[in-house]
């Protein structure tokens, strides 16, 4: 190995050891005096000279720091926007992230150990010869907590109520804790899910007031409008801030996660980043309202997500806080909206309506015991109207039904062969 040692610095050798003190004290002395020197020197020239100096480098476009300038004022707190817009998504930030907390699941599972079985122990010892042939088996060996999933939430009470996706507190076994952006950590309680929405309200378990978000209108927003998304980024980067615009108005997705598959109707798509562990937090506009909850994201696309509008979650909180519960009126069809594909797909009379149909695992068309069996509906029936509003892909039965609340009697107009017909249907209720 090459080494490369410091150079040897030799001094005159001196008889006397008194002097050798002597000469180092004064070799010290004027060292240290020159360095004093120096740097005063420095200072006074640099005080006289300073402005001849920034005016010949300002000549040349180079700035000078201010010499006046506290070391304090580089740090983010200070910083300048560069324009109105950025100033807006900071301001927005700055007033929401107190309010978005993350949420973190934990449930007892189930922990295995490995032990291998010999299936021919007996004839080993039967032969006295070893077989020397082991299968690996695994076993149960009690249980641990251990954390299996993470979301978004937002605070929208004082007390510490909660609004997230159902999705991400679906487990009904499972424990849920939120650590705010303060730093402290609370154990939550789920206080209801929604059965048709992918929402869901919790209560953090703590004496103190929070600051809430201040909930803006869904129904005013506009495709190219800025909007800002705040989450728990892949479970690891908490109040992560992406910045995008809508890109569109209500859209029908079907998303999975939780291990189920839901079908959600007038969502927000947005092209503000929005990845796993986002589920749940807020998406704002530059006033700093929320206008959304982060819900989905397409897997393999770029930069396609969607947020539930705040309007439809207003519903479920003023529905709690009267009812302790969130329901909804029930028809009980399984069905597909008809367009001109499913007309002539299925050779049908008409190109609008809802198709009462069996589920794509073989579920029944019509709800044994709902509404639509009390009034008479049978697969094959197409609903052409709701109470008199005309069923089409972008007003479909089942945004129409959530108009209404359960006990509510409406009429439905029906296609059954070639029959048109009337029939009147009380409509039951749903729960989560």
């Amino acid at each position: 190995m090459q080494m490369n040692y410091l150079p040897k610095i030799k001094f005159p050798k001196l008889e006397n050891p008194s002097q050798a003190k002597r000469s180092i004290s004064f070799l010290i002395l004027v060292i240290f005096l020159s360095i004093f020197f120096g740097f005063l020197g420095g200072i006074l020239s640099g005080g006289v000279y300073y402005s001849d100096i920034q005016k010949t480098l300002s000549r040349l476009n180079i700035n000078l720091p201010n010499k006046n300038l506290n070391p304090s004022s580089n740090s983010p707190k200070n910083y300048i926007p560069q324009n109105p817009q950025e100033d807006l998504v900071i301001r927005a930030v700055k007033k929401v992230s107190p309010s978005v907390v993350s949420v973190i699941i934990t449930k007892e599972v189930p922990v295995f150990e490995e032990y291998y079985y010999n299936p021919f122990k007996d004839f080993e010892q039967m032969f006295g010869e070893p077989f020397g042939f082991e299968i690996p088996q695994y076993r149960q060996k009690g249980t641990e907590k251990k954390e299996i999933g993470e979301g978004t939430g937002f605070i929208i009470s004082e007390d510490g109520m909660v609004l997230t996706n159902k999705h991400v507190v679906y487990d009904p076994d499972a424990e849920y804790t939120v650590f705010t952006n303060d730093g402290h950590q609370y154990k939550a309680k789920v206080l209801a899910r929604d059965p048709v929405q992918d929402i869901a309200l919790l209560q953090i378990e703590a004496n103190r007031k929070f600051i809430p978000v201040i909930l803006g209108n869904s129904d005013k927003v506009q495709i190219g409008q800025t909007v800002v998304a705040i989450g728990n980024a892949l479970g690891e980067f908490r109040n992560t801030v992406s910045v995008g615009v809508i890109s569109g108005l209500g859209r029908t997705i079907t998303a999975s996660g939780a291990g189920v598959v839901e079908t959600i109707e007038d969502v927000i798509q947005t092209d503000a980043a929005i990845n796993r562990g986002n589920s749940g937090g807020p998406l704002l506009n530059l006033k700093g309202e929320v206008i959304g909850i982060n819900t989905a994201t397409v897997v393999g696309a770029q930069n396609i997500g969607f947020a539930i509008p705040i309007n439809k979650a207003k519903r479920d909180i003023n529905q709690y806080k009267k009812q302790k519960r969130i329901t909804y009126p029930f028809l009980g069809v399984r069905y597909v909206l008809v367009t001109k594909k499913i007309q002539k797909e299925n050779n049908l009379p008409v190109d609008y309506g809802a198709l009462i149909t069996r589920g794509s695992r073989g579920e029944s068309a019509v709800i044994p015991g709902s509404a639509a069996e009390k009034a008479g509906l049978r697969e094959g029936d197409i609903v052409l109207e709701f109470d008199g509003e005309k069923i089409t892909p972008q007003n479909s039965l089942t945004k129409l039904i959530m108009k209404y609340k359960p006990g509510d009697k409406v009429t439905l107009k029906i296609l059954r062969g070639s029959k048109k017909m009337n029939i009147k249907v009380i409509l039951g209720e749903r729960n989560g």
